[in-house]
Order: C-alpha cells, then structure tokens, then sequence
C-alpha cells in the first residue's frame, strides 16, 4: 500500500476524518479527505492495517457521558514511513431531533461523532484551537452529509502551518506547567524522574481531554521533547491474531481485538524485574556483531524500523559497572571538560548545526534532531511508547514483549485494576502516584537538593494568586520560567554525569535513582556521544548546599503530605491545634503569654510530639495518648 500524502513538498495535515458510532458496527469511519485508503472513496469504512484503532481513539471510551472532549493520540507510521502519526480529535454529541437531516442508520436519542486531524507536526493544541471551531460549525449545520467545510479545513491548516517552525509559542498552546506544579506541587518533580527512568508509567483520569493535558504537560517539561522527542513514540504492530485471554473475554465486550503476545498474568515482581533489569538486554536482542563494535554507532538508515542487528549497544566496559557512582571513570582521561578528541575513543562525535547555538542537528545515535546539549534525551525511542490516549483496544500492548516501556494515557478502569501491568499509576484526579515496588519509591524518594528545587517551584508559583489581573503574566513563576528550570535541572544532572569524581555531586540526585539511571537506553545513547554545549554547563545539582532548619521543616511537610501515615498524623495535628485554639480563647489572653523558659518547654514538647508520632509504635498507644493530651490542655 501506497503511504497518504508523505512527500515532504506536501503539507503538516495529513487527512482529515470524521468517526461515528454506528449502533451495530460500532466505532467506524465515515469520511477521510483525502481518502486513507487510495483506492477507495472519501466515505470508505476501510482502513490501513496499522491505523485499525484509529475509530477507537478518536472517540473514546465513555465519550457519551460527555458533552464534548478533546483527544491527543498516536498513531503507527504507514508502510515506507518513519515518524509518528500525531492526531488531534474533537469530539462532541448532538441529540438526533435536531437533525435537519435523519440518515436512516441514525436510530438512536443522540449522534456521537469526532472530527479528527492527522497531522506529521506536534502542534496538538494550535490543531485543536483550529478544530474545534470547524467541528462546532459542523454540527451547527445539523446535516452531516455537508463535507464542503471539512475538505476547506483540510486546505486551510496546510496553507497556514505549511513551512511553519516548531519553536515553543506553537509547540507548548494549551499546556501549561504552572497548572501541573498548582496541582501536583512536589511531586511534578517525581513524575519526571520516573520517565527518565523509562518505566511503565499509566496516567488515568476522565474526561480524555484532562488526561492527555495532564500527560503532555510533563513532557513538556522535557527540553526538545514534543518538538523532536517523540517521532519514534508510536512504533508497535497492531497484532491481527485472537487473543484468548480470558479475563478480558469476562471483562468486555468485542474482546476480539485484543491481542497479546506475552502472558498477561505474570506476577507483579517479575515484570518489575523485567523493566529493571531487562533493559540493556533488550536493546541488543538480535545482535550479531557485539564482538566486532565496542560503542554504539549509527543505524545504516535513520528509521525506527531498523532492525535489532542494525544497532550496536554501548559496551559494558565503557560504563564502569563496578560501581553506581563511577560509571564515568573508565572514560574520564577521554572526556575532559573541553572534549578534545582522542585516536581510539569509542565516543562518537555529534557534527553541530550550522546555524547557531540553537539549532538542531539529526543524532549519530539516537536518530533525533538534537541541539547542543544532545538534547531531547533518546527516551522514546527502541520500543518505549508514548501513547496520551490508549483506547481499550490496545490493552495487549501494555504486555507486549516487544514493548520495554510506555508512558499511556487511559480513562477506562481496566487498565488501573490491572495494577501488575504498570510500574506506576498516575491518579491525575486526586494528584496522586501509586507505586507497588519498594524499590522503585526508593529511587524516586527526593533528596534534600531535590525539594529545595520542588519547594522553589511552588513557592513561585503560589505566591500573588490573589490578584487575579497579574496571576501567571509575570517570568517568573510563569510557564515558560518553569521548563527553563527543569532544563536547568536535566542539564545540571547531564553535565554531574560527566565529571571525574563525581559521587558527591550526584549525589544530591539521589544514589538509587542515578544507579538506575544509568542502565537505561536514553543515558546510554547521551553517554557515547560528545555534546560540545555541555562545557558551558556548571556541575552539581542547582540546589545544593549544607542543611538547614529549614530543611528538616521541608522534609517534614513533605513526608506528612506524601505518605498515609503522615496524612493520619497531619489529621490528628490539626484536631488537636483546634482544640487548644478554643481553650485558649476559654482561658484568655494569659494562657498565650509564656515566659521565655515555658516556651522553650513548649517547643520541646511539640518536637517530642512530632517525632513520636513519626516512630512505627502502636496505634492504639498513639491514640491514647493524644485523647490524654486533649484531656490535659
């Protein structure tokens, strides 16, 4: 099959597509302009093979409990392509009354329909500006035979985007950092060491449009990320087998398509070994040539189909595996601060644009544009997915063998029940990430270093929300100042890596984490190259430095706000500060005013309290002694 409109003469916008549901074929599609398939018409039900769950995630699961939503997804390039598919639909539901025009196969109280954009450019949010214009007009027509609107659509987005540049402006409408750090507070910070770490992360919430915000906006956290980060993110073969899996046969209907490659009930502790250990495995599964190549080397063609043997995998011997905090040692002498090249080094060099500090090169390795920082990072690439929206359809990828990992998004409560399937659940409603390996929370645990840098982010982003003329509008504290200073952070974690002796400095990231980031793919494609920007970049995390007071009081708060036991005691600390604010109204202004001996007992006694709330000593003894306590007061 021939691919749809991928000469690079053509425009961004690929097709333009209208899904309905129909009430015995269920999703499908109804139109495509130009036609998916090129030998069928504009209202042709067919679809290439790679693009089958295309109806699927264009209407999403539960749309109809919903007025309108909004869907980012991706799709698998076609046959003789090698970029991701982005895609952005507009969903929205009329009552089949207000038809001017009754189809005959329209037999039920409300017409469900999505008008979605294929497109080879990231631009989600300036597409769904776009759209959803078009698809209220569309509706507003109330006779969906109207297509006319549809195919100037299609023309206009690509005489408008056509030759546009993807800077930040374009790239980053509709996401905003500043909402993310307002709801998830220090645990942003978590979230995007977890994805550095490449593991299984599942993001869950309804309606779609909160959920693939949610998602898309920790990305853009990352440098590079959206703009050149994820043309390899959708690389997975929809599977044209029957599954028999029979937990999925009882939990919904239309089982059929699914499809699974690996067994679906393994238990939890082995797929979490799976992820971390496997890692270094999978990318040289398939290698025939590991004897003859010592470092990693370009594919022979830039394309994320390129087999396993096409590959090269970074000899273990150039990252010392002795120790977690030396694995730069064994290339130090070949690496100093000013990269001066060396006869036999088995580090590649990366050739820099020409147009300038800012600009974009295509990775030796990696296969990404890349700035001089070796920037966005190798993370969705090799098998690593990156999927806003996952319809339920695709629920055999999450234990596909040939996925290592993913970073999806999903509304339907299967995938959150099936817990074992995921290294982490992102509960975006309640701003909460479950996390079932002990080991993996302690890689995550934030150090020191790390919640001053948290703390920072959300003291500048807090702070004059009450003047509502000026919240946001200000550099600082405002989207843009907020990726500039996780940019500063990656950076700051890259150029630590790189420095002789680097133990102390790395250590403000935290040891377990940095262990297991330095086995995963995306550090060891940044490692075997040089990246000459990095001289520039100072070593050691942005915020290091001796402990303080203020310290101790930032790691309290963040353990009573981030553990269940500590929500109990910050519960039972709140009870009890109300019961001594009415007994001190009761007992007057006398009782607040404490010579200089009796506060410091009062402060010690508090301190007491705290620390003996934080001990694993019985409840009951706990409970008791609070009850004594409001007793005395």
């Amino acid at each position: 099959m021939e691919p749809q409109g991928r000469d690079e003469g053509k425009g961004p916008v690929l097709h333009i597509v209208v899904v309905g549901f129909h009430h015995k074929k269920g999703c499908q599609v109804e139109f495509s302009y130009p036609p998916l398939m090129p030998d069928e018409g504009h209202d042709s039900n067919l679809l290439p093979e790679e693009w089958k769950y295309l109806p699927f995630l264009a209407l999403p699961d539960g749309a109809h409990n919903y007025q309108e939503d909004t869907v980012y997804f991706h799709l698998p390039p076609l046959s003789g392509d090698t970029k991701c598919v982005y895609g952005v639909s507009c969903y929205r539901q009329i009552e089949a009354k207000a038809l001017k025009v009754r189809q005959a196969d329209v037999t039920r109280e409300t017409v469900q329909k999505s008008v979605c954009v294929l497109s080879r450019v990231p631009l989600y949010g300036l597409l769904q500006a776009k759209l959803q214009l078009i698809t209220h007009a569309y509706f507003e027509e109330k006779d969906f035979s109207q297509i006319s609107i549809l195919k100037e659509l299609y023309d206009h987005m690509n005489s408008s985007l056509r030759g546009s540049a993807l800077d930040g402006s374009q790239v980053y409408l509709g996401l905003s950092p500043r909402d993310l750090i307002l709801h998830f507070r220090h645990k942003a910070l978590i979230l995007f060491k977890l994805i550095l770490l490449e593991k299984k992360v599942l993001f869950y919430v309804s309606p779609v449009n909160r959920l693939v915000g949610a998602l898309m906006t920790v990305l853009s956290l990352f440098p590079g990320m959206i703009e050149h980060g994820l043309v390899d993110s959708s690389h997975y073969r929809p599977k044209s087998s029957v599954s028999e899996d029979q937990s999925l046969v009882e939990s919904v209907s239309g089982a059929e398509e699914f499809v699974s490659v690996s067994v679906t009930d393994i238990d939890s502790t082995a797929l979490d070994l799976g992820v971390e250990t496997a890692q270094p495995a999978t990318e040289s599964s398939g290698n025939s040539s590991e004897g003859d190549n010592h470092h990693l080397k370009p594919p022979s063609r830039i394309s994320p189909e390129s087999s396993e043997s096409e590959w090269e995998t970074l000899d273990p011997s150039v990252l010392d595996e002795g120790g977690p905090q030396e694995a730069p040692s064994e290339t130090e002498s070949e690496l100093p601060e000013t990269f001066d090249s060396k006869p036999g080094t088995p580090i590649t060099v990366q050739p820099q644009a020409v147009t300038g500090q800012g600009g974009v090169t295509q990775g030796l390795v990696s296969g990404l544009e890349e700035d001089q920082y070796g920037l966005p990072l190798a993370i969705f690439t090799k098998g690593y997915l990156c999927l806003p929206y996952m319809a339920l359809q695709q629920h055999h990828l999450l234990s596909d063998v040939t996925v290592r990992g993913f970073v999806a998004g999903a509304t339907n409560i299967l995938f959150r029940q099936q817990r074992h399937l995921s290294d982490a659940i992102v509960e975006v409603e309640e701003a909460r990430i479950q996390i079932q390996d002990p080991e993996l929370r302690k890689m995550l645990s934030l150090t020191t270093a790390d919640l001053r840098f948290a703390d920072y982010l959300v003291k500048h982003v807090t702070e004059n929300r009450d003047d509502v003329f000026l919240d946001g509008t200000g550099w600082e504290g405002g989207d843009e100042w907020i990726r500039a200073q996780f940019t500063l952070y990656l950076h700051s974690l890259l150029s630590s890596a790189l420095q002789q002796d680097n133990e102390r400095l790395l250590a403000d990231y935290g040891a377990p984490f940095i262990t297991a980031w330095k086995i995963t793919h995306n550090y060891r494609v940044w490692y075997s190259n040089k990246h000459p920007g990095m001289t520039a970049v100072t070593p050691g995390h942005p915020f290091q430095g001796q402990y303080s007071v203020a310290d101790v009081k930032l790691r309290l708060s963040h353990s009573v706000q981030n553990s269940e036991r500590g929500k109990k005691i910050g519960n039972a600390m709140m009870t009890t500060s109300r019961s001594v604010v009415q007994t001190g109204k009761a007992v007057g202004k006398a009782a607040a005013q404490l010579n200089p001996d009796q506060a410091v007992r009062q402060q010690g006694f508090c301190l007491f309290l705290i620390n003996f709330c934080t001990l694993p000593v019985n409840m009951s003894l706990k409970c008791k002694l609070s009850a004594l306590i409001q007793r005395s007061v």
